[in-house]
């Protein structure tokens, strides 16, 4: 069996810390026979940090999937935005009252340094912004494109607006204030399904954990799937179970009672 996680929001708390309970949990998990490891649309350099402290030997996704790769920096597996499609993405938002994040050679850059979703990305992404007005020279290397506000109807309406690209690449807002643009392939639902190919288990003998509409694609795609207490009510319905919320050790309560309990 593999247990695949999802990080903000889920893994870690509200302040982005991974707590004592959680890494035994995972130590639990381990003991029983029962692989582990995350996927986040996080870079690979926000998730080093959490491979370290819990000690993942299992491949990990970042970007939703859109990157495998390893705790020792190897990367098996690589999606970037099509040129034309990250080019195409910018137009349709044109001078929109928004933030704009790009990530490309495991770098991060902001069309500014300030902001709380800039003081939370450093957090996550456990680097310094690079900030720059114009993203062009970036464009035919991004691995991910976020646009910020606390708008959310400004992003829902971005995101309509962005939909004839939808084809060729995925377009799901991440959190309330986070509209996300990766690869076609940078997806949940491929994402878990390339890790399981990687560790060897069948997807039917996965479980997802996560907590926002970018997990329902590996909801969807995995054996059973289990929603964080503080998830949208869209994502636990879609849910086979809902654990605690994250500040509650939801991640080790979904362990010890959802998962090991079911085997005893």
């Amino acid at each position: 069996m593999l247990v695949v996680c999802d990080v903000d929001g889920t893994l870690v708390d509200r302040q982005k810390r991974l707590t004592e309970a959680t890494v035994a949990a995972v130590g639990r998990l381990r003991a029983a026979g029962i692989r582990f490891t995350i996927i986040s649309a996080r870079p690979m350099s926000g998730m080093m940090p959490l491979a370290e402290r819990l000690a993942l030997d299992e491949p990990m996704g970042a970007f939703n999937g859109g990157v495998v790769f390893h705790r020792d920096g190897t990367v098996s597996e690589h999606h970037a935005i099509p040129a034309e499609v990250a080019r195409g993405v910018f137009d349709l938002v044109g001078d929109a009252p928004v933030d704009r994040w790009v990530f490309a050679d495991d770098r991060w850059y902001a069309s500014t340094d300030r902001g709380e979703h800039v003081a939370h990305e450093r957090i996550a992404s456990e680097q310094e912004p690079v900030v720059r007005a114009d993203f062009g020279g970036l464009i035919d290397r991004a691995d991910k494109i976020t646009f910020v506000s606390d708008d959310a109807d400004l992003l829902g309406k971005l995101a309509d607006k962005v939909k004839p690209f939808a084809d060729r690449a995925t377009i799901v807002q991440s959190q309330t204030y986070y509209l996300d643009v990766t690869a076609r392939a940078a997806n949940k639902g491929d994402g878990i399904a390339a890790l399981a190919h990687a560790i060897g288990v069948p997807l039917a003998r996965t479980v997802a954990i996560g907590d926002q509409a970018n997990d329902l694609a590996m909801f969807a795609r995995a054996g059973r799937s289990i929603a964080m207490g503080n998830a949208t009510d869209a994502v636990k319905a879609t849910a086979g179970d809902v654990t605690t919320g994250n500040d509650a050790d939801g991640v080790a309560h979904a362990i010890d009672n959802l998962i090991l309990g079911r085997m005893m």
